[in-house]
């Protein structure tokens, strides 16, 4: 027999000079990711959103530091036709105020946030954007691979060949800090990383501004150079191959433009106005990242920077640049280092976005629910592991190879581009009618389509061997398996709703029980989710079951914010309504029965915490209670269903049980 001793001083079950674990490990999760935020703070929106500034840093990052990788790659890709990286200058400044000008318009358009996710599913279907939502997703992977594999390679450019092979091991422990750090919450770690993002721009602007000005007497010799190469090539290979050199090598570069979408992903971190914070923290990214990018590519030609094995192209610049200064080696090193940690604070779009894009798929039933859920430090917690969890297994998988890795990031990013611009331009060639700027936004979304889409179609064709094929394969088993998830809830909600029909043919006594609970009669204290068919059938069984035992009935439920809902005060505000009204309904039933009856409830992120600490104050002040909850069950049980349907009720009844109060699950049928 279980008995249940009441918690206070004395009664612990804990000597004074023993080890209390419970409360260690409480200290030590609480030291390592933060303690507790209250969800019912009315200021807790303004301290955890993000101002224009503090956004750059933590979702622009991702732009910006892609400058690390996107330049080196498309000059490289040139080979002895290096004239026409001034080509590569202008087109990729055009390229990237194109599509952030597209993003600025899906800011204005969908301010909460989700990117090509909600626009494709808004524009397009749901169907197009399951598949925008799954690029996203190996997207954000990437973001973290490709970003931290490029910070190791910048950071050992300095380091002597017998600890190169140190550099995966380097990798893999800096995605498990920033799994960590991110565990604590979005605004602490980007204060964290804040002053490595400006470091990074101080000392690229020396950097780039001093390579151009010092080089200033080189421009008419190069300007020689770009039309004497022209008219070489013209003769060579005409028109047609020079474009074609100047298109394979703007591709292969198209890593530049990865991350520029992070900004109108993350909208719900943004400081209100979000929708004037976003679209200036798009704009901040913009400048840097077209500024940067087109002033390295400069920089390689005016330098005459080449490949230098064991080195990035931007060592190999930073070193010729600075080399004629006293202490030249050590303002590379500072450059380079500055680089390689900006790439790191790059990878924190993996760790907030891609958390954000499957908490939406997962509010529509695209992916297990538990992503939706947020933990008490209101952060994703369930995504951000699978994030970095997913990033370790890409790096290992690919050895931390950065141009296998942003072969595969760029096909990504271009494919959730396509289906963007496609479906903003759908969105307002539909809407003509009340969309006053219809005609002047309509062709800079149909150019970006055509940038999007022709990069995405070349980097497949040049680089489906060298890691494409593998892109190509892990975002559409991803979609298939959103598919199967999708038709698996479906398939549920449609056995549920079945229940629903009890709401129908409620029986009544005809009188209704007013009485106030005695607390010193049996009581059934019945968990509850919501006001449906699922919780009737519970409410009917344990009467049915129990016929004469308790007199009164105690309904209890946690209004639980998860990420749909906490997007602000009102939308908290509106779901506290909802649980209560929907208690109240459940209190008028059990009077309608004959039964005294009243409800609890409480609000917060960890339904299992809360229901837990609610049920045992109801226990202490209604001593003859028994706790029910009912447990979807099926036919034949297997792991799919149990990461599909979370195992609430069982972690609630064990921790009930534990402290000695009695808790009956009562089986719900799911035809399927």
């Amino acid at each position: 027999m279980t008995y249940y001793i009441p918690r206070g001083d004395g009664g612990s079950g804990v000597s004074k000079g023993s080890w209390d674990w419970d409360e260690i490990r409480e200290k030590s999760r609480h030291a390592i990711i933060g303690a507790k935020k209250n969800i019912e703070d009315p200021g807790i929106f303004h301290k955890i959103a993000l101002i224009p500034v503090l956004a750059w840093i933590g979702l622009g990052a991702d732009g910006v530091s892609s400058s690390s990788y996107g330049p080196p790659e498309a000059f490289m890709a040139l080979g002895t036709h290096t004239y026409l990286a001034i080509f590569l200058a202008l087109g990729t400044t055009f390229t990237v105020f194109i599509i952030s000008y597209a993003y600025t318009r899906i800011i204005e358009h969908f301010p909460g946030g989700g990117g090509g996710y909600i626009v494709a599913n808004h524009t397009i279907g749901e169907r197009a954007g399951v598949i925008s939502g799954g690029s996203l997703l190996i997207d954000y992977m990437l973001t973290i691979t490709v970003s931290i594999a490029a910070c190791a390679d910048a950071i050992f450019s300095f380091l002597p060949q017998p600890v190169q092979h140190f550099k995966l091991l380097v990798a893999c422990l800096l995605i498990i800090f920033l799994v960590l750090l991110n565990l604590r919450g979005v605004k602490e770690s980007v204060l964290v990383l804040a002053p490595i993002f400006l470091v990074f721009i101080i000392m690229h602007a020396f950097l780039l501004g001093y390579g151009i000005f010092a080089q200033a007497p080189q421009l008419a010799p190069v300007a020689d150079g770009i039309q004497s190469g022209l008219s070489t090539d013209f003769a060579a290979i005409g028109f047609i191959g020079i474009l074609a050199l100047f298109l394979r090598a703007y591709s292969m570069g198209g890593g530049t433009y990865t991350g520029i979408e992070a900004v109108a992903n993350g909208m719900q971190i943004m400081k209100e106005p979000r929708v004037k914070t976003g679209k200036r923290t798009m704009a901040y990214m913009a400048i840097s990242l077209a500024l940067i990018s087109s002033s390295l590519f400069v920089c390689y030609l005016l330098w005459n920077i080449h490949p230098v094995p064991g080195q990035t192209l931007n060592a190999v610049l930073a070193t010729q640049v600075f080399g004629s200064f006293p202490l030249g080696g050590w303002l590379a090193l500072i450059t380079i280092l500055s680089e390689g940690a900006l790439l790191m604070v790059g990878a924190q779009t993996g760790f907030i976005d891609g958390p954000r894009v499957m908490a939406n798929m997962a509010i529509d039933s695209w992916l297990p629910r538990s992503f939706s859920l947020l933990s008490e430090r209101l952060t994703m917690t369930n995504g951000i592991l699978l994030m970095g969890g997913a990033a370790l297994i890409l790096m290992i998988f690919t050895h931390g190879s950065i141009t296998f890795l942003v072969t595969m990031y760029a096909i990504n990013v271009f494919l959730t581009f396509s289906i963007s611009e496609f479906g903003m331009s759908r969105f307002f060639y539909k809407n003509r009618a009340t969309e006053r700027d219809w005609k002047r936004h309509i062709p800079i979304h149909l150019i970006g389509l055509v940038l999007c889409s022709t990069i995405l179609t070349i980097t497949l064709f040049e680089k489906f061997r060298e890691g494409g094929w593998l892109t190509l394969v892990l975002t559409f088993a991803l979609v298939g398996l959103c598919f199967l998830i999708h038709r698996h809830y479906q398939s549920v909600t449609r056995g549920l709703r079945k229940l629903d029909s009890l709401l129908l043919n409620v029986p009544s006594t005809g009188v209704k029980n007013g009485d106030q609970v005695n607390p010193h009669k049996m009581t059934a204290v019945h968990l509850v989710t919501g006001f449906h068919g699922f919780g009737v059938n519970t409410f009917f069984s344990i009467t049915k079951n129990f016929p004469g035992v308790y007199e009164n009935f105690i309904f209890v439920s946690i209004a639980v914010v998860d990420s749909g809902t906490f997007k602000g005060a009102a939308e908290v505000d509106a779901l506290t309504k909802s649980t209560k009204s929907a208690l109240v309904k459940y209190v008028d039933l059990a009077q309608s029965m004959g039964f005294a009856a009243d409800y609890r409830m409480d609000v917060g992120t960890d339904v299992v915490d809360l229901a837990v600490s609610l049920c045992e104050e109801i226990t202490r002040e209604f001593p003859n209670s028994t706790f029910f909850t009912g447990q979807i069950v099926f036919r034949h049980e297997n792991p799919f269903h149990k990461i599909l349907h979370n195992e609430t009720a069982f972690a609630i009844q064990r921790r009930l049980q534990y402290s000695g109060i009695t808790t009956v699950i009562l089986p719900v049928r799911a035809e399927q």
